[in-house]
């Protein structure tokens, strides 16, 4: 019943997405900083940009915790019912 929990991702999928996020995150950050705009709008936008960064960091811990504690709730309701079941026996007679 303790089955370990599997990965559902492959290592290249995390790699691309770990490059991916990276290299996405420094493009927009060279962007801002090449931008031929006063010092006070380059600041806003990378303060938007760190905005952006650490609010899908936390969208995405939000939703894999949801994710997990489902699973969790899963197993505890499928452990009980397979306990009912293994002491559930049809063919015995009440008070005999």
């Amino acid at each position: 019943m303790n089955a370990p929990m599997q990965s559902r991702t492959t290592a290249a999928y995390y790699v691309q997405a770990v490059l991916s996020f990276t290299l996405s995150g420094t493009a927009l950050a060279v962007g801002i900083a090449y931008l031929p705009v006063g010092g006070w709008t380059r600041a806003f936008l990378g303060l938007g940009l760190l905005y952006t960064v650490t609010s899908s960091f936390t969208l995405a811990k939000v939703i894999r915790d949801r994710q997990e504690s489902n699973e969790i709730v899963t197993r505890v309701d499928q452990a009980r019912l397979e306990k009912l079941l293994s002491e559930h026996d049809p063919f015995r007679v009440e008070g005999a």
